[in-house]
């Protein structure tokens, strides 16, 4: 018995150290200068509602992409949104760059970020659509490396954020959960062949997704970038990910703010993975832990066995932490165990509720039936 509790706490390990490994190699890849569709003209697609902290410099940079030929459109739920009045003197700043703004949600879905994109992507003039989040920067080369990533199996391309430059212990610790828990895994995932969307860079063929049922379809389950996953699959093709992720500005949060945004997400995983969510308690240290303390405690190596095991867990994150170039202070250092010992709280918490809360909207989850014939809300 002592001997399987050791290989299952060293396999834990093992697969810890093997996702930091994989994000490692990744660091040292050049990204394709081109993919297999060439440099074709883009939409760049960006939803807005409401107003944080970054987003001027996060919505300019919309404007500096080394890409040869792109539009950019903007997406309001309303013309109240505090965001318009941003947007419209952005827009007059840069008349060298075709932009354009619409305001006003087509209630399509469930979903209100896709109800606020549905105007801009009907609108749309290019055949290929880069969606990306309000609150993500966008280095200049975004666009291109976006489109690079694209190959003849690909369905979509896609990148989860990076937290970076967070102000306070709640700032580092919404860092810790985007950078060394959720980007290392789905990196690794993708390494591996199995890629998975995530929300904040969503680049589509428009023919490809109006085909699939457009973006109707993206709101069968809580979250589009859930839809997305299993849209492409069930197509036949994969899911890419940009060699690298692109920064999330992240500022001062609160501690309720980061419990709020990790549980809602949280949510989204269970309603649309089950399987994989059931299994989301191995996440994390505590399993690999508390293992290593039983088989300590019964050779009677306690005072070694469990240092030597929490030394190489946070030892490899730290680096990967440092080498990929993430906030890597004493705070961020801190948040590390903090996050940890939040992940099974966070799953356990999951079960309270099935509905989730996204900007003051309240979306629950469809039924099967809703699913596979989604309801339109209304086209006004």
């Amino acid at each position: 018995m002592t001997e399987a509790v050791i290989v299952l706490a060293a396999a834990l390990l093992a697969a810890h150290l093997l996702t930091v490994g994989l994000y490692l190699v990744r660091l040292r890849r050049r990204p394709p200068l081109e993919g297999a569709i060439g440099r074709p003209r883009v939409t760049l697609l960006r939803p807005v509602c409401g107003r944080e902290a970054f987003d001027r410099e996060t919505l300019e940079s919309s404007f500096a992409q080394d890409y040869p030929d792109y539009e950019v459109i903007f997406c309001a739920p309303s013309d109240d949104d505090p965001a318009v009045p941003l947007l419209k003197e952005l827009i007059a700043a840069h008349p060298e760059r075709r932009a354009r703004l619409f305001t006003g949600e087509q209630r399509i879905t469930h979903n209100p970020k896709l109800n606020n994109l549905s105007p801009g992507w009907q609108a749309a003039e290019a055949d290929w659509v880069c969606m990306a989040d309000s609150n993500l920067y966008l280095p200049a080369g975004y666009l291109g490396t976006v489109v690079a990533a694209w190959d003849a199996e690909t369905g979509l391309v896609s990148s989860p954020p990076i937290g970076e430059r967070p102000d306070g212990l709640a700032g580092s610790l919404e860092c810790a959960f985007l950078n060394g828990n959720q980007a290392r895994l789905q990196f690794a995932s993708d390494s591996l062949g199995n890629g998975f969307a995530q929300g904040k860079t969503l680049f589509w063929n428009r023919r490809m997704l109006e085909e699939a049922g457009g973006l109707e379809a993206l709101g069968r389950y809580l979250a589009e970038d859930v839809n997305a996953t299993k849209l492409v699959r069930g197509a036949g093709l994969k899911v890419r990910l940009t060699p690298l992720p692109f920064a999330q500005p992240i500022g001062r949060r609160t501690f309720r703010e980061v419990w709020n945004r990790q549980l809602r997400w949280s949510r989204v995983r269970r309603d649309g993975f089950p399987w994989l969510f059931a299994v989301e308690p191995l996440n994390g240290p505590l399993v690999p832990f508390v293992l290593t303390v039983v088989a300590a405690d019964r050779l009677d190596m306690a005072a070694v066995m469990l240092p030597i095991t929490a030394g190489l867990w946070y030892g490899a994150e730290l680096v990967l932490m440092r080498r990929a170039g993430w906030p890597s202070g004493w705070r961020d250092i801190v948040a590390l165990p903090l996050r940890d010992a939040l992940l099974p709280v966070l799953w356990l918490a999951t079960f309270l509720r099935r509905d989730i809360e996204w900007r003051g909207n309240a979306i629950a989850p469809l039924d099967a039936e809703e699913r596979m014939t989604p309801v339109l809300v209304d086209h006004d």
